[in-house]
């Protein structure tokens, strides 16, 4: 493998910055030091001044499409677009066609991102009412699963579990992380009967009503009872509504939680004001809401309450988007640019730098217990990324590489570039070139 040698960058990690040189030799951070001389070794030297180096992004929720959905997106193309963005390893979910929910098929979709994912990749196991002795048996295979997923509330494919017995099993057998969508069902039946009711045409700003706060938090209230009353690892995902946070503390070390909380980009930075422009294209389940939400979550992440951000990167097609409201498919495509749009909030002075890293790589390994990876020290895989944080970058057409072609931020300036990405010592993306040469690697935990 090449040997690089990263020169007089400004590394962010742990909690700090600081200028040093980093060595990456055979796909891990060899050394961290400054002024390091490799006498006659062959290496590829980079001048880092003026640029910040970070560990490379984990997103813990992706939505790749693949297999049975593949006129929306694959792994291929969309593991490519989360490289651009930073994002050297993802965890993709069940709800493909067919769904997920044995191990049979589990396998079948390591099989294609270990021929054609640039970034390193894990994928959860899925379940539904009839699928939980089979979901259990990735108890076995636990260092080499990223966690059980349950859609408490409708999703594509038969995977909803609202199944109490089910539900009972599952929190009470599982040996490894479960991963929610928390939205009650019951409730957003019942908001949509009451508007169809009413005689009212149905818009996208009607979504944050049908799925709305009450949806939400009685879901995860009820994942987090379950959790508590067995001990079980809870991860619930994509929080957003003020009144879920009361769910959440922050007195104890991420190392000590057993229920953690993740945010997704979008819903900190959408809000419902933004239906009227955006329209379905932010539509997304749980839904962007009220602006209240929005200011919540971020104090939330700011305090420790919310662990981890990241994307619910959801492609559709532009035409599955753009039918009526009741029809237009629910997911944001955001892979590519979620480091870039956190790097936009520590240019406003929203979160700092520091907290960014923490957020969407430091806490999410720790959240899974991620072998060797999302910090850089020596010894530790080296997933990195390269930022110039004082040259722009804009989301056009031209450059968004998910295969649906759009993106929700389009016409976006961030105050930020991504340069450089490294997948396991092997600088995959570096300014605009591509070497595609090496795939990414299976994820393993250290459970």
């Amino acid at each position: 493998m090449q040997i690089y040698l990263i020169k007089n960058i400004q590394v962010v990690n742990e909690g700090r910055q600081y200028f040093t040189d980093v060595l990456i030799k055979d796909g891990r951070i060899e050394r961290i030091d400054s002024n390091i001389s490799v006498g006659r070794m062959n290496v590829t030297e980079m001048n880092g001044e003026g640029l910040h180096l970070l560990p490379g992004v984990i997103d813990d929720q992706v939505h790749f499409r693949e297999p049975g959905l593949t006129h929306k997106a694959t792994i291929q193309t969309e593991a490519k677009a989360a490289v651009a963005g930073g994002v050297t390893s993802f965890m993709e979910m069940p709800n493909t066609v067919p769904p997920a929910y044995t191990l049979n098929l589990l396998e079948e979709k390591y099989k294609i991102a270990s021929r054609s994912s640039l970034a390193n990749y894990s994928f959860y196991i899925g379940t539904s009412n009839e699928h939980a002795e089979e979901t259990l048996k990735a108890n076995a295979l636990k260092k080499d699963i990223c966690g059980i997923k349950i859609f408490m509330g409708s999703s594509t494919g038969n995977l909803l579990v609202d199944n109490p017995l089910t539900l009972e099993k599952v929190f009470s057998e599982s040996e490894m992380l479960i991963a929610t969508h928390c939205e009650e069902e019951s409730i957003i039946k019942h908001n949509l009967a009451q508007l169809k009711a009413s005689g009212k045409k149905l818009e996208p700003s009607d979504h944050p009503v049908i799925r709305n706060e009450e949806a939400c938090f009685e879901s995860s209230f009820k994942a987090i009872q379950l959790a508590m009353k067995y001990n079980t690892r809870l991860h619930i995902l994509h929080i957003s509504t003020e009144k879920e946070l009361q769910l959440f503390g922050n007195m104890v070390p991420l190392k000590d939680k057993r229920i953690t909380a993740e945010v997704c980009v979008h819903h900190l930075h959408f809000t419902a004001d933004d239906y009227a422009v955006l329209g379905n294209r932010i539509k997304c389940n749980p839904a962007i809401k009220a602006a209240h939400n929005r200011e919540a979550l971020w104090k939330a992440l700011n305090d420790d309450r919310l662990d981890v951000i990241a994307t619910d990167h959801a492609p559709h097609t532009w035409e599955e988007k753009m039918e009526d409201y009741e029809h237009a498919h629910a997911g944001l495509p955001l892979v590519q640019h979620s480091l870039l749009l956190m790097l936009h909030y520590v240019k406003e002075g929203r979160i700092s730098l520091e907290k960014v890293v923490q957020k969407m790589s430091h806490a999410v390994a720790d959240c899974y217990q991620l072998k060797d990876r999302g910090y850089i020290r020596e010894g530790y895989f080296a997933d990195l990324v390269i930022v110039d944080m004082q040259q722009t970058s804009q989301v056009k057409k031209e450059n968004i590489l998910y295969k649906c072609g759009w993106s929700p931020l389009e016409g976006f300036t961030f105050p930020a570039t991504i340069t450089h990405t490294f997948v396991n010592g092997n600088l995959v993306y570096g300014n605009g070139q591509w070497n595609e040469s090496k795939m990414g690697s299976r994820l393993q935990f250290d459970r």
